[in-house]
């Protein structure tokens, strides 16, 4: 048996590809019986396996205790976090997870103790959503630090933790999260599937499961939410939604989502309901100044002058009569321009890329409308635009805004005013088809649910939302 023993040993390092840092240890019993201890130092830590796994198996070795069985070793270890394995690729798992394996030479099972290293940053407020008022608090890379920050804030018996696996070489932790009192069956029974059906060899960050399990791939519109903080997904497991928390990134999704939810922000509920509602219909009033305002202008300057008072259009006719271009091409040269401005300061060191951006942004705008490449009344549609388009409290609806807004620019220029309603109209039919887990994303507004307007287009006074609106399955 010592020689089966060793040979298994021997196989699970040729299966890793003899690393450097697998250690393999053995303790020799006073009956003779040998105890092989595996683990890889690089993701263990050492001494925990020497204070909490070898030193208690030294101290009953040296009191004359027999070694039956690996129940024995169960009783002698006093680590919480162990378990049983009869399966040699699930032994070479919990290796790979910082687990510490130990073995009989007598039995062919394996007894792996969680002895891992935490080597990810400390719990701090999140870069990417800023907070004014509310928790500070992020979630972090660790998967098993972002359970407790949840668990804190909804202290419920019904809250579900339904852990995946996927990836067959990153091996990732999934979590579905969600609360059974309170979430559509049909919903979590749509997630399930679709994420239990993702075959891959990696998943290194949440983008890869949002692609694989949103509704529609073509669609500028975002179909799930990303957030980092756990208060806003406290918030959206109260109204039925469903979390995914991946291993590896502090960014959790959130589902169903409609349209109307990337015009509202977590810290709406910390603030006066009718604060709040103003402060979201801004946010709308924005979303239609950014997509907007440049076929607008295009489509007046270049079809429609009739539209404009007789001063403003002589006005703009005279800054315009040194432009040597048309006012589509001016549109499309100054917001490309933006774009690039904009991503450079965003890849760049955060001090650097600010400068960057509002240096480049005022320097280039001036220097072309002194050079008679552009008119001012384009630097302010422009500018009008890019600063709407930063109002989004969502990344990615920030960037559908975008290609919306250059969509609208083209059909603007070819067709003018008729051109910027075909758009609209096809941006009307394309939100109505669109689903997220089988909820409309006009939702309430199409179809209609009244009581969901509680917090939707606005947020009514606490008082009367006794309980939050809730998701349902819809027809």
């Amino acid at each position: 048996m010592h020689i089966e023993a060793d040979m298994i040993i021997k196989n699970i390092a040729q299966d890793m590809g003899n690393p450097p840092d697998l250690s393999c240890l053995q303790l020799t019993m006073h009956d003779n019986s040998i105890v092989h201890c595996l683990y890889l130092a690089s993701i263990t830590m050492p001494n925990q396996v020497d204070e909490l796994i070898l030193k208690p198996l030294i101290t009953a070795n040296q009191q004359g205790s027999h070694v039956t069985n690996t129940a024995w070793l169960l009783n002698t270890i006093p680590l919480g976090q162990r378990q049983e394995l009869d399966d040699f690729s699930q032994a070479i798992h919990q290796l790979l997870n910082g687990h510490c394996l130990l073995m009989l030479s007598t039995e062919n099972k394996y007894l792996s103790f969680d002895v891992s290293k935490s080597a990810y940053r400390s719990i701090e407020e999140p870069s990417s959503e800023v907070a004014i008022r509310g928790p500070r608090e992020g979630f972090v890379e660790d998967i098993s630090q972002n359970i407790p920050l949840i668990r804190k804030r909804l202290k419920s018996k019904h809250l579900v933790f339904e852990k995946i696996v996927l990836g067959t070489q990153t091996q990732t932790t999934i979590y579905i999260t969600y609360l059974s009192d309170v979430a559509s069956t049909q919903v979590v029974d749509e997630f399930r599937r679709r994420i239990s059906s993702i075959e891959t060899d990696s998943v290194l960050e949440s983008a890869y499961i949002e692609e694989w399990i949103q509704d529609k791939t073509f669609s500028p519109f975002p179909q799930l939410i990303t957030t980092e903080r756990p208060d806003s997904v406290v918030a959206k497991l109260l109204e039925g939604q469903v979390a995914v928390l991946t291993d590896g990134t502090p960014m959790a999704l959130l589902g169903p989502v409609t349209f109307f939810q990337f015009f509202t922000s977590p810290e709406d509920h910390y603030q006066r309901a009718d604060i709040a509602t103003l402060i979201r219909w801004l946010r709308m009033f924005t979303f239609l100044l950014a997509i907007f305002t440049p076929a607008l202008y295009v489509s007046i300057v270049s079809y429609h002058q009739e539209l404009l008072p007789t001063s403003l259009l002589i006005n703009l006719s005279a800054q315009r009569e040194q432009v040597p271009f048309p006012a589509f091409v001016e549109a499309t040269i100054m917001m490309i321009t933006f774009e690039i401005l904009r991503e450079a300061g965003l890849r760049m060191p955060r001090i650097a890329g600010q400068a960057i951006s509002i240096v480049g942004a005022l320097v280039l705008g001036q220097a072309a409308v002194e050079a008679g490449l552009i008119s001012a009344a384009m630097v302010i549609v422009v500018s009008l635009t890019a600063i709407s388009n930063f109002i989004s409290p969502s990344y990615s609806f920030g960037i559908a805004q975008r290609i919306i807004q250059f969509s609208f620019l083209g059909l603007s220029s070819v067709l003018g005013l008729f051109g910027l309603l075909i758009g609209v109209y096809i941006l009307l039919v394309h939100l109505a088809s669109l689903r997220s887990f089988g909820i409309h994303y006009l939702s309430p507004v199409s179809p209609l649910h009244l009581s969901a307007w509680k917090d939707t287009i606005i947020r009514v006074p606490r008082f009367l939302m006794n309980r939050l609106p809730r998701w349902s399955h819809d027809k």
